[in-house]
């Protein structure tokens, strides 16, 4: 193995190659998954920032931002399932405000249940008692914060018409996906406020008595002809329509698929030219006794040695583009992940395995006396 290290390292131009093209391959494939994921994750903010362990839905909503309103009767039915604590209704849904300088500003507005306020963000100014107030809302502090032109409480604006006074400032765990301020409010407000159809109930957050409860709740709601769902399972429903009812899973699977082609071509050109050039080097320590499966056991070191360096590089430096990135631009939504590192891991290590194999098969081959003669 020290016999192989020092092959590998002698040759720093060749190394150097080799580390780059796995770097680069590691970094690209990093970089494509992590905007994937930071986008899936975004878009099931609301969901996320709401907490509801069951939601009631249109069984034809995709997104959280899509919602299909509900009557008022499906709350009533829900209400009174066996297995159901308590129900609340939940508006979510888009407006247009007016800033105190005449610019308009396009936000997302939720609207939550009067009595029990369910969902509410955690506060980091103002009292949460305050959004009871006339004509009181409360904003997320997120990378969007700044297109309110930074509100503080007290700051007014319009909303259709409607005066609204900022009496709260508040944080949540996932900022949206689609760069639009966030308002919180009451249910009441909410649909006062904004236009809407005869149906206003966007979803209905239900806290069951017991897990064991939840499938029945779900079979329940079927019968009404709507959809009971776990957060999870809406996360996964939200995920799966933007993987495979949207271009961006397709791009990001094709964007992936070159990068492992780039990779495993400059890797595998490399690491073969770099066998070709000690073929001799290999040859002599067959001649001095070195076994068949001592070679192939030295390929592979170095050619692992060489995966894992590359995609360890290449991974921090897409942590570092990333972490810059969102010092730089705090609407970026990359995210890296255990998934995307893994996946990352399994096609450089194919790589390094299919670049090992060329190696293998020259080296397999040699016979001492051919390199002696020549």
């Amino acid at each position: 193995m020290k016999i192989g290290f020092k092959l590998l390292v002698n040759d720093r131009g060749k190394f150097a190659a080799l580390l780059v093209g796995i770097t680069f391959a590691a970094f690209l494939m990093v970089m494509m998954t992590s905007m994937f994921a930071g986008i899936l994750i975004r878009s099931s903010a609301t969901i996320l920032n709401v907490g509801a362990p069951v939601w009631v839905l249109d069984p034809a909503v995709n997104t959280p931002v899509s919602s299909i309103p509900m009557p008022d009767y499906v709350l009533d039915a829900v209400r009174s399932l066996p297995g159901v604590q308590y129900a609340v209704p939940l508006y979510s849904g888009g407006a247009q405000v007016k800033l105190r300088n005449g610019t308009y500003q396009a936000v997302s507005v939720i609207g939550l249940d009067d009595t029990s306020l369910y969902g509410r963000p955690e506060l980091v100014s103002g009292k949460i008692d305050d959004i009871f107030a006339e004509n009181a809302f409360i904003v997320v502090d997120d990378a969007e914060f700044v297109k309110l032109g930074n509100p503080t409480i007290g700051t007014r604006f319009e909303l259709n018409d409607h005066l609204g006074v900022v009496t709260g400032i508040a944080r949540v765990s996932t900022a949206g996906l689609f760069g639009v301020p966030t308002l919180y409010t009451t249910y009441t407000r909410a649909i006062t406020y904004i236009p809407s159809t005869r149906f206003t109930i966007s979803y209905i957050l239900v806290q069951p008595k017991n897990s064991g409860a939840i499938a029945r709740i779900k079979q329940q709601v079927a019968s009404l002809g709507y959809q009971a769902l776990t957060e999870n399972e809406f996360i996964d429903k939200v995920s799966t329509f933007y993987k495979y009812q949207t271009g961006m899973g397709i791009n990001v699977l094709l964007m992936t698929v070159i990068s492992f082609i780039v990779g495993l071509s400059i890797s595998g050109q490399t690491f073969y030219t770099f066998i070709l050039e000690n073929l001799e080097k290999f040859g002599a320590l067959k001649a001095i006794g070195a076994k068949g499966h001592e070679l192939v056991l030295m390929i592979l070191f170095q050619a692992t040695l060489t995966a894992m360096t590359g995609f360890g590089l290449g991974v921090g430096l897409a942590a570092l583009i990333i972490t810059l990135a969102r010092l730089r631009l705090p609407d970026y939504a990359a995210m890296i992940t255990y998934t995307n590192i893994g996946l990352a891991f399994v096609m450089v290590v194919l790589i390094a395995a299919i670049s090992s194999y060329i190696g293998v098969r020259k080296v397999i081959r040699i016979e001492p006396f051919d390199i002696f003669r020549s």
